[in-house]
């Protein structure tokens, strides 16, 4: 049959890199609407509306990404599009249980809402765990088994979002038991978490039909999980070399992801977005044509999007131009057909999410540390954090208490937890140890999951300055320093995204992690670092509003062991 006639867009004079064999083939690439229409021998005659030319350029599939949370972005869908794309992430499949987790079904709709229109596919989960971890914290909302197989239907939803209650999957909990079957029964997919999750445990983790996972593991848990045909799916604290290695080493290399999970816009801006990901896999020692696949092909399949993943014709025309395959930074996107471009930053309409932070102003009372022990010295349960990831380890620290009140100031640092949602006045307190910080504080309505206002302080009258800025803000971050000008970005959709443009956003976020690591935090991602302490679903122990978790047991950690 002869070569089509006409197209709508022609790329000229490029190599196409084929994921399925790993060669590079000179060919012109003909597009007809938002599609491959031929790959063309080079300089074939055609008439075509637009002509791009590529000579010397690499033509490979968009990126795809399979596991994250636009939230964590810190931008509005439509803001959080305009930046991946011309990064080459031409879809995503967006959980957003975040936002979910402050304001419920009402809040995955206008994210879902917020969405279209935007170049980029956006696919979406419904959330499974909210709250989190039932029982032991305390969230704006709650989704039943009904509620989830309901937002199952809803127009763009392909995917149960990340089963982070593993132990209550592996336990036979009633309600992880519903959900669970709500899902299966819809026919979707359902993605995982469970951190080194292994042997008989993961074997009950997997029957119960959740067959992914993007948590840090070992890399012989990695190796098992893999074995057992779990796709993993690496974020960048997963990619070390130790892993790469002996994913590398076996007999087959199983499939897999590269995913972003949660990255901040500072970090969007100033490094990258997949192209990041997939240029740190290459420095741990990872093939730069494995990267690729796992970028485009592994999860175009793990999404059922067989329209994309792949040039050939007939597929989606999501394209990125590289100069080099080893780098991942895009020359140029073209995304559903049309030649990505620069555009304005995207209004936000409307935030009905704007009162979400139920909390009066702070005083010294309400900062104080209060317990029911006699005077003298105590042994509290602390908080351990160290500097590469978010695991927070067991540790104590002696305190003095004199009448009801806990003596902690020029002692240690301490992390506090306020009920926001429900104002209930609940508040809990812990020991932090671990880093070596100045005077000050940082508190934060983006805490996982719960997202309740979270402070970490080492006085207590920077805490409750920091705390008082982001109640006044109707959530966000601030952090004080001693001898420093307070920064702060605020928050007001639900307390956990801006409704300003990602380039501001972005200014304001790379403020914070600098004033975090002069202040003292020295964590090579301190965004996740101060909004996981939370997390009761993340090992070992964490701090919600309702006490101290050992995440393992899944049960409640004293809080003063004598």
């Amino acid at each position: 049959m002869p070569a089509p006639s006409h197209c709508d867009l022609l790329i000229r004079g490029a190599r196409v890199v084929s994921v399925h064999t790993g060669e590079q083939t000179a060919a012109d690439v003909a597009v007809t609407g938002d599609l491959i229409r031929a790959l063309l021998r080079p300089g074939t005659p055609i008439d075509a509306g637009q002509v791009i030319d590529a000579d010397g350029l690499l033509v490979v599939p968009g990126y795809v990404d399979a596991h994250m949370h636009i939230e964590s972005s810190l931008l509005a869908p439509r803001e959080f599009a305009r930046i991946t794309l011309p990064r080459g992430t031409t879809t995503v499949l967006a959980d957003p249980h975040e936002i979910v987790n402050v304001a419920g079904r009402e809040a995955m709709a206008w994210m879902i809402e917020q969405g279209r229109g935007a170049q980029q596919s956006m696919h979406w989960a419904v959330p499974s765990c909210v709250p989190a971890l039932e029982g032991f914290e305390t969230a704006g909302a709650a989704l039943s088994a009904d509620d989830i197989a309901d937002m199952l239907d809803w127009e763009g939803v392909t995917t149960l979002g990340e089963v982070m209650d593993y132990r209550a999957v592996v336990d036979g909990s009633r309600r992880m038991r519903e959900i669970v079957a709500a899902a299966r029964a819809k026919g979707v997919r359902l993605d995982g978490h469970c951190p080194n999750l292994s042997g008989d445990d993961l074997g009950e983790y997997l029957w119960a039909g959740i067959d992914s996972d993007h948590t840090k593991n070992s890399p012989e848990v990695a190796v098992e999980k893999a074995r057992l045909g779990m796709l993993l799916m690496l974020q960048e604290k997963c990619l070390t070399p130790e892993l790469v290695s002996r994913l590398a080493a076996l007999p087959v290399q199983p499939d897999f992801c590269l995913v972003t999970d949660d990255l901040a816009a500072d970090a969007i801006v100033e490094r990258g977005h997949l192209d990041h990901i997939a240029r740190v896999a290459v420095g741990a020692g990872m093939d730069p044509l494995t990267a690729l696949r796992a970028l485009t092909l592994h999860p175009a399949r793990r999404l059922g999007l067989d329209d994309r993943g792949v040039v050939a014709p007939g597929r989606r025309a999501d394209l990125v131009l590289l100069r080099d395959l080893a780098d991942f930074t895009p020359v140029m996107v073209v995304c559903g057909g049309e030649p990505v471009a620069e555009t304005a930053p995207a209004h936000l309409s409307g935030n009905p999410f704007a009162d979400s932070v139920h909390l009066d102003p702070l005083d010294a009372d309400g900062c104080a540390w209060t317990v029911d022990l006699p005077d003298g010295e105590h042994v509290f349960r602390a908080l351990r954090v160290n500097p590469v990831d978010t695991f927070t380890e067991p540790a104590e620290v002696v305190l003095p208490v004199r009448d009801g009140v806990v003596h902690w100031e020029g002692r240690t640092a301490v992390l506090a937890v306020f009920e926001r949602h429900h104002r209930s006045g609940r508040r809990t307190m812990a020991p932090v140890v671990g880093f070596e910080l100045s005077e000050g504080a940082v508190a934060t309505t983006y805490a996982h999951d719960s997202h309740n206002l979270t402070v970490t302080a080492t006085t207590a009258a920077a805490l409750r300055e920091a705390a008082n800025r982001v109640i006044a803000s109707h959530g966000g971050i601030c952090v004080i320093a001693a001898g420093d000008q307070p920064v702060h970005l605020p928050l007001p959709v639900a307390g956990v995204l801006s409704d300003r443009p990602a380039e501001e956003v972005s200014h304001g976020a790379a403020a914070i992690r600098e004033a975090l690591h002069s202040w003292g935090w020295a964590h090579r991602n301190a965004f996740m670092s101060i909004s996981t302490m939370t997390l009761p679903v993340s090992p070992q122990v964490k701090l919600t509003d309702l006490g101290l978790v050992r995440v393992v047991d899944r049960a409640w950690e004293p809080a003063v062991l004598t």
